[in-house]
């Protein structure tokens, strides 16, 4: 079967919304308002540090999708004043975060075992706050998400090759920029992380065989699988790598903001970037190159992030590896995509509401193991009112 990205089709039912007159759809989405309906309508189960669990009404897959945010719409109004970063959390935050984290794992490798027959993923999206509130893109609730989704690979290989151009999978083309002009240098500088747990592997040595995805990114095995997500110290290597990649970020474009070579305030690893980044030819010359382009291309200028969004993301290749990796995330696209799954959502209520039940019930079968170590409460939604599955459309 030949290698190439997977386009598919999932169905969703028909959202009604009531935005106000004025407002575009993606504002709406950050509203106090929209969260609390997104927790009434679709909430699964929120704990004391208001860490969110709820369906995914218009999702990925139909297999197993949900997410996790750290709902801060109540304390903090302004959305550009939200974490949206695992390192902007408070620590009693990502000590919870990482606990459901890998009880929600567990049960998805659990229920699917055999990497042939499901791909297997959960993984962190940011948004940086140089993002147009009203810009499509994903996610639009401007607060940190963990996605965690199961795709039957039959679906995968059946599916229709996707464009290789499609905007989603290039990062409107900025992946030219990091995965192809950046990436030995990218991977360079976090070969210097002391990691004890995670393994760099060679290069695409983690690409899935039927999509040849993740491309050009740095790819960690997590040395005793699933077993280590339980370990504290797998937490903060997966966040040592954060810390590396925002330093990366940070150091690449203060320099094409200002041309200056310059090591930015509060890094994290400040000796690593004046030794390999500044010293590097290729990293000073590709700086000044985009900024050339940012002076005089302002459509593409109204593309740049100037600061740190990303994806990071957790999955099981071919071999059954639990693997990490890291990306940009300069155009909001889903984490599906760094695997070369591009997801077309379609309003289809009949396709859905055939699959509803087997889906709702599998999420609250994982709601009972977040109930087991008691990290909060159950949300009663109009779907499963009382624990179990009740057709509500």
């Amino acid at each position: 079967m030949k290698t190439a990205p997977r386009e598919i089709a999932t169905p969703c039912p028909q959202m009604s919304l009531n935005v106000p007159q004025g407002m575009t759809q993606v504002e709406f989405f950050n509203s106090p308002a929209n969260l609390k309906n997104l927790a009434e309508e679709n909430g699964l189960f929120r704990t004391p540090d208001d860490l969110l669990m709820y369906r995914k009404l218009v999702g990925h897959s139909v297999e197993f999708d949900t997410s996790i945010i750290l709902d801060t719409s109540r304390r903090i109004l302004d959305p550009l004043g939200r974490p949206v970063r695992r390192d902007q959390m408070k620590r009693q935050e990502k000590k919870v975060w990482s606990q459901m984290t890998q009880i929600i794992c567990d049960y998805m490798f659990e229920k699917y075992p055999d990497p042939a027959e499901h791909l297997v993923l959960c993984g962190e999206a940011s948004l940086d706050s140089t993002w147009p509130l009203n810009k499509p893109g994903v996610p639009s609730i401007r607060m940190i998400h963990n996605h965690f989704m199961v795709f039957p690979m039959a679906q995968l290989r059946d599916a229709k090759e996707a464009d290789p151009n499609n905007p989603n999978l290039t990062d409107s083309g900025h992946n030219t920029l990091f995965l192809r002009q950046l990436s030995e240098v990218y991977r360079k500088f976090l070969e210097v992380l002391d990691l004890q747990m995670l393994s760099l592997l060679p290069a695409e040595d983690a690409a899935l065989s039927l999509t040849g995805y993740p491309q050009g990114l740095p790819c960690w095995e997590v040395k005793g699988g699933r077993d280590k997500l339980s370990d504290r110290y797998f937490w903060y290597e997966y966040e040592q790598v954060l810390r590396g990649f925002l330093d990366f970020y940070r150091t690449f474009f203060s320099l094409v903001a200002t041309g200056e070579e310059r090591v930015p305030d509060n890094a994290n690893f400040p000796h690593q970037i004046d030794d390999v980044l500044l010293g590097n030819s290729r990293f000073l010359r590709v700086a000044r190159d985009l900024r050339e382009r940012v002076i005089q291309d302002p459509q593409f200028a109204n593309e740049i992030r100037w600061r740190p969004a990303y994806k990071q993301i957790l999955f099981r290749d071919d071999q059954g590896r639990l693997i990490v990796t890291i990306s940009q995330n300069s155009v909001g696209n889903a984490i599906t995509e760094l695997l070369g799954i591009v997801v077309k959502r379609q309003v289809d209520s009949a396709a859905y509401a055939a699959v509803e039940e087997g889906l709702v019930s599998r999420l609250l079968e994982v709601r009972e193991r977040l109930l087991a170590a008691n990290l909060g409460e159950a949300i009663a939604a109009p779907c499963w009112p009382n624990g179990q599955y009740q057709a509500c459309r």
